[in-house]
């Protein structure tokens, strides 16, 4: 299977496992590198100390390529830039900012970059700022999210229409068929976050990942637009913040509400109740905790399959 994305990075199948805070330690990362796809380190919620020690597990555990996504309003991204340099890590998923800052930067020192959108707009200005591919996210997806609301299908061939570069989609992919229809609409491959969350390798907590499990169909929304539009799993602290929100609270308090630590406490330490839960919709799809290569396996296959099916009489008119 090699396209635009599996030369770009030097794997197999054009599939990234989303850089997702609390989840993706080295061992999901080397996990899904080992199997064809780019694994990533989720630096968001690292101290630079523990990104260093994620970053040299990850390279003794895989000899194959593999990522880091970087949030750009990281507090002290200078010494997570500083380590990516010193650990010589070739591929650079930045997020959360404007890329123009970095991006050539990074591309001097020979690391491929790429940057994640919420919509046409950012990733216009992604390509102006020279990044070597975008991954447009839509609102399905978990976590941190765009205003816009703008749903992955609508947004993969919008972007396909107006940018040159390598396009991959994010947001409600977690299967094989899922990653064909993304293809077909213009996307290049594909990042899955959720699927992978809900791996034996991911770094969260086992609490998360059953919860993950048992997610049906509208257990997940998007909240705190005002702050920062996030996708969670509904809990009594996602009920707390809704209802404040509802009866008028202003960023500023809903930020008092909100805290800190909210997101470990959730994920990593599994605190189901008070801790945020964050996931994407397709979390409903999702019914077992599998091994990364089982997932990967059962995604190609799955793929394979349904891009057969496509040739079959029956899609004939």
């Amino acid at each position: 299977m090699k396209n635009i994305i599996t030369t770009l990075f030097n794997i197999e199948f054009p599939i990234v496992q989303g850089g997702m805070i609390w989840n993706s330690g080295w061992r999901l990362a080397a996990a899904v590198s080992n199997n064809g796809g780019l694994g990533l380190i989720g630096a968001g919620s690292m101290y630079p100390e523990v990104f260093r020690k994620h970053v040299q597990k990850c390279k003794k555990a895989t000899n194959k390529p593999f990522g880091v996504n970087l949030p750009m309003l990281y507090p002290q991204i200078d010494e997570l830039i500083n380590i990516i340099l010193e650990e010589d890590i070739k591929i650079v998923f930045t997020s959360a900012g404007n890329p123009k800052k970095y991006t050539s930067f990074f591309q001097e020192k020979g690391i491929t970059v790429v940057h994640v959108v919420p919509g046409l707009k950012f990733a216009l200005k992604a390509q102006d700022a020279g990044v070597d591919a975008v991954v447009v996210e839509g609102f399905e997806a978990g976590g941190h999210n765009g205003r816009d609301e703008t749903t992955t299908f609508c947004l993969v061939p919008m972007v396909k229409k107006e940018l040159s570069i390598p396009i991959i989609a994010a947001g409600g992919i977690a299967t094989g068929k899922g990653m064909l229809s993304a293809m077909v609409l213009g996307a290049d491959g594909v990042q899955m976050g959720s699927r992978f969350a809900a791996s034996i390798e991911a770094s969260s907590h086992q609490n998360f990942k059953d919860e993950i499990v048992k997610a049906k169909e509208g257990d997940t929304l998007l909240t705190l637009k005002d702050v920062t539009p996030v996708r969670l799993l509904k809990n009594d602290f996602f009920e707390k913040i809704n209802n404040a929100i509802a009866k008028g609270a202003t960023p500023e308090e809903q930020k008092e509400i909100l805290g800190r630590g909210r997101a470990k406490k959730g994920m990593f330490e599994g605190d189901l109740i008070e801790g945020e839960l964050e996931i994407g919709q397709i979390a409903g799809l999702i019914d077992s905790i599998e091994h990364v290569d089982n997932i990967i396996k059962d995604i190609i296959t799955e793929y394979r399959e349904a891009l057969e099916e496509l040739k079959a009489d029956k899609y004939r008119f």
